[in-house]
C-alpha cells in the first residue's frame, strides 16, 4: 500500500472510489463552476481552510464529497455578493418637499419645531437618493412662521436663515457633486 502524502485527502466518490486530491486540486475544480462574484483567489483561500480543517484539526484521511462540500458551503454561505450598483436610471430625479406644510405641521409662529422637523425632511429625502431636492411655498413657510399676512423685513430674514440652515445640513450629510438643492 502506498503511503498518503500529508498535503492530500482521499475523496470518496458517490460509486465507492477513492481519489487523492490536495488543496490546490480542489480549488481548481471549484473554480470552474464558481458564480461570477467568488474570484479565484478566494476560492483557493476557502477550499484550502475547509481542507485543512479536515486533514490537520480533525485529523482525518479521507472525507466523502458530500461532507467537504457541506463544509465548503456553509464557509462560502458566509460571504454575500457585493451588492450591485443602482443603475443612474433608477433614481429619482426629482424629490419634493412642502415647505409650508412643515410649517403647518409645526405650528403657526413655533420655529422651535420647524427646524428640526425640516432637517428630519430633508435626511428622509436624501435616502432617495434624487438628481433634484426641491423645497416648495418658502414664502407661505415663511409667513406662517413669523405670523404675518405681508411680507415685512423679519420673513426677509426668516428666508434666509432657512436657506441657509437646509445648506449647512445639506453640507453635514454630505451631499453629491451630481445633487442640486432648490428651494422656491
Amino acid at each position: 500500500m502506498i503511503a498518503l502524502a500529508t498535503d492530500c485527502l482521499v475523496f470518496e466518490m458517490p460509486n465507492g472510489t477513492g481519489v487523492p486530491f490536495s488543496a490546490d486540486m480542489i480549488s481548481v475544480e471549484l473554480c470552474r463552476e464558481s458564480p461570477e462574484w467568488l474570484d479565484e483567489e478566494f476560492l483557493h483561500h476557502a477550499a484550502n481552510a475547509v481542507f485543512h480543517y479536515f486533514r490537520h484539526e480533525l485529523g482525518r484521511e479521507s472525507v466523502t464529497m458530500a461532507e467537504f462540500a457541506n463544509a465548503f458551503e456553509k464557509v462560502i454561505r458566509g460571504f454575500t455578493p457585493p451588492a450591485a450598483p443602482v443603475p443612474p436610471c433608477d433614481r429619482l430625479e426629482i424629490a419634493e418637499s412642502d415647505l409650508g406644510c412643515l410649517a403647518r405641521e409645526s405650528g403657526a409662529a413655533c420655529e422651535l419645531f420647524f427646524f428640526p422637523r425640516l432637517r428630519d425632511e430633508l435626511r428622509h429625502q436624501l435616502q432617495h437618493a434624487p438628481r433634484v431636492l426641491r423645497f416648495r411655498h418658502l414664502r407661505d413657510c415663511v409667513k406662517l412662521l413669523s405670523g404675518t399676512r405681508r411680507w415685512t423685513p423679519r420673513c426677509r430674514d426668516l428666508e434666509e436663515r432657512i436657506v441657509d440652515f437646509l445648506r449647512e445640513c445639506l453640507c453635514a450629510e454630505g451631499a453629491r457633486d451630481d445633487f442640486a438643492l432648490v428651494v422656491e
